[in-house]
């Protein structure tokens, strides 16, 4: 069995976090989101994995290449070019395959392995899908009975709940239909378009997913860690833990990881490699801290990601929050994750505003972003890479990467210390 893994998009609704990444290097707990692909696939008797990159390809070949070493799998990369739609890297991922039947998954989305493994036993047209809440963001998908009719993309009104999960298992005569598209109203070549044409002339059958995330949004990320650390059970510490530490519930404590005096945590929770929490911390449930990060005095994390090398060294809260790679976050930063009306969290999405379906979300800060001291970030905040933001601010609205947050207190002091009656953005 031979595989397509699709991993050349930007992943504009990921930011910030692909500020820095390619979407598929995105952590899930204590592995990035292409482990998972390729562990699946490989478990599936997949023996040759075609990856399809663009955005950040060298980044991307940096961890194919390790992964190449651990698996005893075929993993190639091939270069997509000029971005152009699914259709078109389809098309280019072909070009490496040779099996009659081979998979494709999208790299945004997570699927068990069992579920890969069930597509990928089939000798058939086949199309993964699933049933949401709310399909009007997703390719809806019309049947007639458990094969396909046609796919409609984004519809405004949901004729079923049933959506296309991003993964198939599909025949090579799939290239004649890829080879005739022409560009949709978005400017790229759509594979939905391919697979609606094929299904025109052959059945095209529908199998159903026992689980489904869909990662093009940071949340996205909470909801799958929680999904996976709530099937935990037991503790695992490999690192040292002080006397004087509370730990309740499944905990995993990485080696050389550090839980130092006064500290409570209440697991499920992940402490990865080398990673300090305390003293007198408090880390609550389906929390990550990664590698070489500290978590210092009288710090709270709740359901978070806190990525490698970040530092929230005292006095700060964290809650329903991601924050990204070599952050450090000054004493007393608090991350707001509940509204006064306790409606769902929305955050700006593409320049729309959208709901996260959350009542808690905090904020999600790229990578090696700084914060002075007092600083404060309103529900659904986005803060770039490399950004900065100043003390004693309120973070109201999204921050730019690379950019200079500055409190309208901060401003005003700027104008009376020049005396020049200019804007600065605040």
């Amino acid at each position: 069995m031979e595989a397509i893994l699709l991993a050349a998009g930007y992943g504009r609704g990921l930011e910030p976090l692909t500020h820095t990444r390619n979407k598929v290097l995105i952590p899930v707990i204590d592995k990035t989101l292409l482990d998972h692909h390729v562990e699946s696939l490989v478990s599936a008797g997949v023996r040759k994995i075609v990856i399809v990159a663009g955005y950040m390809k060298e980044q991307l070949a940096k961890r194919v290449n390790t992964l190449a070493g651990q698996f005893s799998c075929d993993i190639k990369l091939v270069d997509q070019g000029r971005p152009s739609g699914t259709g078109d890297a389809v098309r280019r991922g072909m070009e490496e395959i040779s099996a009659d039947y081979f998979l494709i998954v999208y790299g945004d989305v997570f699927v068990k392995s069992s579920d890969i493994k069930g597509m990928a036993g089939l000798r058939k047209n086949v199309v993964g899908a699933y049933e949401v809440d709310d399909p009007r963001r997703y390719g809806v998908l019309i049947t007639e009975g458990s094969v396909l009719k046609k796919i409609v993309e984004k519809p405004e009104e949901a004729y079923t709940n049933l959506v296309n999960a991003g993964a198939y298992l599909l025949s090579y005569r799939v290239r004649k239909y890829l080879d005739s598209l022409t560009l949709s109203p978005r400017g790229e070549y759509e594979l939905t378009e391919a697979l609606t044409r094929l299904s025109g002339e052959e059945p095209v059958h529908v199998y159903k997913l026992s689980y489904w995330r869909d990662l093009g949004r940071p949340w996205s990320l909470l909801e799958l860690n929680r999904d996976l650390m709530s099937t935990w059970r037991g503790q695992v510490v490999r690192g040292r833990v002080e006397s004087g530490v509370v730990v309740k519930n499944p905990v995993y404590v990485d080696e050389g990881a550090e839980i130092l005096s006064g500290t409570y945590v209440v697991g499920p929770v992940y402490i990865g490699r080398n990673a300090v929490v305390g003293p007198h911390a408090y880390v609550r449930p389906y929390t990550v801290i990664l590698s070489d990060s500290k978590v210092g005095y009288n710090v709270e994390v709740k359901e978070s990601v806190i990525m490698s090398g970040t530092h929230i060294s005292h006095q700060a809260y964290v809650g329903d929050s991601i924050v990204g790679e070599g952050c450090n976050l000054g004493a007393g930063t608090i991350t707001a994750n509940l509204r006064f009306d306790e409606k769902p969290v929305s955050c700006f999405v593409k320049g729309v505003k959208e709901s996260t379906g959350r009542v808690k979300y905090g904020a999600a800060f790229g990578d090696f972003v700084k914060t002075g001291v007092d600083v404060s970030t309103m529900p659904g905040v986005k803060v770039g890479a490399y950004s900065w933001i100043y003390p004693g601010a309120v973070v109201t609205k999204d921050v730019p990467p690379c950019s200079i947050y500055v409190s309208e207190d901060e401003v005003r002091g700027i104008r009376d210390l020049c005396r020049v009656d200019s804007t600065v953005w605040g």
